[in-house]
């Protein structure tokens, strides 16, 4: 008891240092272990705590069309045993260790998160070596987490929120893997069997398919030899992956599901661009400007602070690996619901058109620089970090370039980004509720 509260008090403190810690100049040191695996490492030796993420590019979107949920139900496992550990005895390591391990899967990755106390970073790695070199996928297990998911997919079936999500995504991905659902179905997940889950492990989570980030009270000569030994019985090699390039098509159209509740959720999006694209930035600063997740954006102003339509209302660029988009959602009264689609489409054509100001570009620099050190609260969030900026591509340096990225964007580019990128015939919504007439919408079965 005495380890997880001193862990918890250390996890406080260390989220007071992060922000200074991002702030300025970060050393982030390129660490390859002697048998030739890379991690990315941030040292912070204020406290005795390391937090680490290994991601395995190759997420859901790689699961087999007919067994969608594979990898998320596959990485429900991992800590349900390993080794000659069952369920039970694997849980209460991690809980002797005051460790916080997590397993989750998106779209494009399979990831392993952990925070511990330093004294105890080689025994949990060695956890995690074991629950992916040895998963036992125990049939009781088995049967207990699917059905967990199961439940969980039933009632994301009852949930506005969800089915508007998932509905979006299979009509702007149809015939692409991106448009499966990431936890799949109650008849794709109830297909899965244990060794669909083993072969899911032998093929996909290997070392050329991996990216480590590593924070906190950890040196690069500790680190080199722990890699090999929690990551060196890993296949060298992936399967090839059958990702093919992806851009939304479902051409602005409106779909609507039909649900007796008193206000509707609603998904939108359109085809947005990937992370290295020449004009990034400048899309990052107009689509903020537009509807950024705050109370700023032009779709704020509009929407809640001028006509009282929606609570909150937002939409971010998204750059999946395979073809980016700018999603975003919002929700309100049923007898709002059209009115709020004409205002997002209106001010999509209006940033088109005219693209910020050069006030608003101003705000929102000072803002996207001076807030980005407040989002990582956690050595773990920063881990994370590291992991992505390998992912995209963005260099060992990014963190101390960013802001200069952010600020060297002029009232031109932002404009000119503006007019290229954002669509408002190709923005499409999908709407879960009963907003009675909503002209142009294509109503769809609940069962589609």
């Amino acid at each position: 008891m005495r380890a997880r509260c001193w862990l918890i008090a250390a996890a406080v403190g260390v989220a007071a240092l992060v922000g200074a810690h991002a702030a300025q100049a970060t050393t982030v040191q390129v660490v390859t272990s002697p048998g030739g695996i890379t991690a990315w490492l941030v040292e912070d030796h204020s406290l005795p705590v390391v937090s680490l993420e290994a991601s395995f590019i190759g997420g859901s979107a790689e699961d087999p069309k007919t067994k969608s949920g594979l990898a998320e139900l596959t990485f429900d496992l991992l800590d349900e045993g390993a080794g000659d550990m069952d369920s039970t005895a694997f849980q209460r390591k991690v809980e002797d260790l005051a460790t916080s391990l997590d397993f989750n899967v998106d779209r494009d990755t399979a990831s392993v998160d952990l925070r511990t106390l330093s004294a105890n970073l080689a025994p949990t790695l060695d956890l995690v070596r074991l629950a992916l070199t040895a998963p036992r996928f125990a049939d009781t297990a088995v049967a207990r987490v699917r059905g967990q998911l199961v439940d969980e997919l039933e009632e994301e079936a009852s949930d506005p929120e969800s089915r508007a999500d998932r509905i979006w995504w299979s009509a702007e991905f149809s015939g692409h893997p991106y448009g499966m659902p990431v936890r799949g179905t109650v008849s794709s997940v109830t297909a899965i069997t244990p060794d669909d889950m083993r072969a899911f492990m032998r093929t996909r989570i290997a070392r050329d398919a991996m990216l480590v980030g590593v924070v906190g009270d950890v040196t690069a000569a500790q680190l080199g030899p722990l890699l090999d030994k929690t990551f060196g019985g890993l296949p060298a090699h992936a399967a090839p992956s059958p990702m093919t390039a992806a851009t939304p098509q479902s051409g602005g159209q409106t779909l609507l599901l039909t649900m007796k509740i008193p206000q509707s959720a609603i998904v939108f999006g359109q085809p947005g661009i990937h992370r290295d694209d020449k004009d990034w930035y400048a899309a990052y600063l107009a689509s903020h400007i537009l509807a950024g997740n705050g109370l700023t954006s032009r779709l704020v102003r509009e929407l809640r602070e001028k006509r009282g339509l929606v609570y909150s209302v937002y939409a971010d660029l998204d750059p999946l690996l395979h073809g980016g988009v700018i999603l975003g959602a919002v929700a309100t009264e049923n007898a709002h619901v059209a009115e709020s689609i004409d205002l997002i489409r209106a001010e999509w054509a209006r940033m088109r058109d005219k693209g910020p100001t050069a006030a608003e570009l101003a705000a929102a620099k000072i803002y996207l620089t001076g807030s980005f050190p407040l989002s990582f609260d956690s050595t773990l969030r920063i881990a994370g970090l590291l992991v992505l900026i390998q992912k995209e591509h963005l260099g060992v340096d990014y963190l101390d370039r960013r802001s200069a990225l952010i600020d060297a964007v002029t009232l031109a580019d932002a404009q000119r980004a503006a007019k290229r990128i954002l669509d408002p015939a190709a923005l499409s919504f999908a709407v879960v509720g009963s907003p009675g007439s909503l002209p142009g919408a294509r109503t769809i079965a609940p069962g589609e």
